[in-house]
């Protein structure tokens, strides 16, 4: 089975922060649950690079808008690399590719007649690069910049956005276009049903940082339009509708809710103007929130990527912040919980059982038992389940109950009093090496350089299941093969509290996930 995975297509504006690199890690831990699947995987990223935001940007840095970009989309690229993000491409918005398949697609829509000229006049959000409407805003302000959006009046050429509101409800109402969780579904019909949708200006004559419009060279195309045709792109679509890339549709686009509402207006619109079909889910978490307030400088609580990745390590850092709380929900976080949770799962959890295990099977254990572990099947049957809900969340709680039970089955067993009975100890030990090992098979997706080592560490090389094999219990013959056990370095060092990290007890923020 074939499974096409997006991110959003970050925009460069940005510096890579904690909101980016939560969406790409929970990507990367459905694709490479997938590829344990043996499904036909392909991961897409890559940067959102046009617009006047980037055009002022540049102009602040003295910079041209193309040197810009390509500074921003390198900070991306090594982030994800230093991640261990396995993304099968990353596609830019400056491609030439994207770009000559683009004005394919708009000259399409305008010799549908879908693309008319008008006269626009709104108000403009520059950060959001989107024209608000008065009962959007707050106190006349964008709710998330908070900052008053510009009059702009001038010529443009209008998409018929309007023309596709009735079958853009249906779709989301018979789960033609699934968007989840159930909240966010419920927002995007209320939006659509509340709100009449106006023809959409897709083009701005003062903006030159962009893609002409092929049919008047004298104006650069709405960078949401345009940006929305790197999901097709990326896998290599030059433009021709008839001829659409094997992976379409995706199976699943992951944001976060500030940009569902273009995800759920303008790209599905466009899409049905062309008759491609649409993704089939939308699945759309929330943002780390705190008593409403933003991560800031000027506060001086911000936590960037590289700060967890410098203190806690790559898998550890990955791990963290998927099990902060449910994927799909606003929560909270800290430096302090950061540590403790650090702490508490991974040095003391599974960091101390397999240090255990192995430190006792080193000396004592020779042969497998022949067993049937109920506890492992249950496990495996709740992680199957939770994966493919996409409840990350509630996966790694399944994982640190087995974990549980391994260290309370071992209080119980006490193997390392068991002095004149070497078949108890034996198969107590055979018992604990099998589930660590379905463990390290668990863990992977999340913590893929913790599973290797542990697979070293019990002496097995681990490729992954055979083509049409289903994840499941795997029993202790698979590790009879060629094992030979021999503990190496704890996973986990443990962390210590110091000064910064007690100035940081009671930080709260909320990141911002404009992307």
């Amino acid at each position: 089975m074939k499974f096409y995975i997006t991110t959003p297509i970050y925009y460069v504006n940005d510096e890579p922060h904690l909101g980016h690199a939560y969406t790409t890690i929970a990507a990367d831990v459905l694709s490479r649950y997938h590829r344990l699947k043996n499904d036909d995987v392909f991961f897409l990223a890559g940067t959102d690079e046009h617009g006047l935001k980037i055009e002022q940007k540049a102009q602040e840095e003295e910079k041209n808008p193309q040197k810009f970009c390509d500074e921003k989309a390198t900070k991306f690229k090594v982030l994800w690399n230093n991640l261990n993000i396995t993304n099968n491409t990353f596609i830019r918005t400056t491609d030439l590719k994207h770009k000559s398949a683009v004005q394919k697609i708009l000259q399409i829509l305008f010799d549908k007649k879908l693309i008319y000229k008008g006269e626009y006049e709104g108000l403009y959000c520059v950060g959001c690069e989107e024209y608000k409407t008065k009962t959007q805003l707050i106190a006349g302000k964008c709710p998330l910049h908070k900052k008053m959006p510009e009059l702009v009046k001038e010529d443009c050429y209008f998409f018929q956005l309007s023309n596709f509101q009735k079958k853009i409800i249906e779709k989301i109402q018979k789960n033609e276009f699934k968007i989840e969780p159930i909240e966010r579904k419920n927002e995007a019909l209320g939006f659509l049903k509340k709100e009449k949708l106006e023809d959409l200006s897709i083009s701005r004559k003062k903006v030159k940082w962009g893609i002409p419009l092929p049919f008047d060279k004298s104006y650069t195309i709405y960078v949401w339009v345009e940006a929305f045709f790197s999901y097709l792109t990326g896998i290599d679509w030059q433009g021709d509708c008839k001829k659409i890339p094997n992976f379409w549709p995706p199976d699943l686009q992951l944001m976060a809710k500030d940009i569902l509402r273009v995800h759920t207006t303008i790209w599905p619109a466009l899409l049905l103007a062309l008759d491609i079909l649409l993704p089939n889910k939308l699945f759309v978490h929330g943002f780390f929130t705190i008593n409403g307030q933003k991560m800031s400088k000027t506060l001086g609580n911000v936590i960037l990527p590289y700060d967890l990745i410098n203190k806690f390590g790559v898998d550890a850092t990955r791990y963290l912040l998927l099990a902060q709380f449910p994927f799909g929900q606003d929560g909270d976080i800290s430096m302090e919980r950061l540590e403790e949770k650090y702490n508490s799962d991974l040095v003391n959890g599974l960091g101390n059982l397999v240090a255990r295990v192995l430190t006792l099977a080193e000396r004592n254990f020779t042969y497998f038992s022949n067993g049937n572990d109920i506890e492992i099947k249950k496990t495996w049957k709740e992680y199957k389940k939770t994966m493919k809900n996409i409840q990350l969340f509630e996966t790694l709680k399944i994982v640190w109950n087995l974990i549980s039970f391994c260290d309370k089955y071992m209080e119980k067993e006490k193997p390392w009093e068991i002095k004149d009975n070497p078949e108890r100890l034996n198969k107590i030990l055979s018992n604990l090496l099998e589930r660590i090992y379905n463990l390290a098979i668990m863990i992977l997706p999340f913590m893929p350089e913790t599973s290797e080592k542990i697979f070293t560490q019990l002496g097995i090389k681990f490729e992954g299941f055979k083509k049409n094999e289903q994840i499941e219990f795997i029993p202790h013959q698979n590790l009879v093969q060629g094992f030979k056990i021999k503990k190496g370095e704890n996973l986990f060092p443990r962390k210590h509290k110091n000064k910064k990290t007690l100035k940081q007890k009671n930080t709260k923020i909320i990141l911002d996930f404009k992307f």
